[in-house]
C-alpha cells in the first residue's frame, strides 16, 4: 500500500497502518500505545508525522466529530459515514442510506467541486440507551 501510494515504506508507517487497521476510530494516543507495543521507542513525532502521511496519501481516513478528538480509520474510499454516542463518544460505521455517493450530488453546490461529503448521526449506544432506560 505504501509503495502503491509513492511513499517510502519505514517500520513506523507500517506500525501505524496496520494500528488503524485494527483499531478503527482510534485517537492519536491510542495509535501510539498500539504502535509502541511493537516499536517501543518510537516517538510521538514519528506517529504524528505518519499519520499526516498516510492521510495526506489517501491511506487513511481523519474524522473529527464535533466535541471529539481526531480520530483515524483504514475505511476509505467508499460512501460510509458514522453514527456517534453522544453519552460514551463511542464511534461505529454505517453505510450511506441511498446507495452510490448521491451525498455527493448537493442540491446547490454553489460552484464547488465537491470530492467529499461527511454524515454524522448522534444518538445513544446500546449500551447507554439500555443504561439510560433503567
Amino acid at each position: 500500500m505504501l509503495r502503491g501510494a509513492a511513499l517510502r515504506v519505514t517500520r513506523p508507517r507500517l506500525a501505524v497502518l496496520s494500528a488503524v487497521h485494527a483499531h478503527p476510530h482510534a485517537d492519536t494516543d491510542s495509535i501510539i500505545g498500539a504502535v509502541r507495543r511493537e516499536l517501543p521507542k518510537v516517538s510521538h513525532q514519528a506517529v504524528y508525522d505518519s499519520l499526516h502521511t498516510l492521510t495526506a496519501a489517501g491511506l487513511v481516513r481523519r474524522i473529527q466529530p464535533s466535541g471529539s478528538v481526531a480520530r483515524y480509520e483504514t475505511r476509505i474510499g467508499d460512501n460510509h459515514h458514522h453514527v456517534v454516542c453522544r453519552s460514551c463518544g463511542a464511534i461505529a460505521d454505517v453505510e450511506c442510506a441511498v446507495g452510490e455517493a448521491p451525498c455527493l450530488d448537493a442540491s446547490d453546490d454553489r460552484g464547488f467541486a465537491i470530492h467529499e461529503a461527511e454524515v454524522i448521526y448522534w444518538g445513544l449506544c446500546p449500551c447507554c440507551s439500555t443504561r439510560e432506560s433503567s
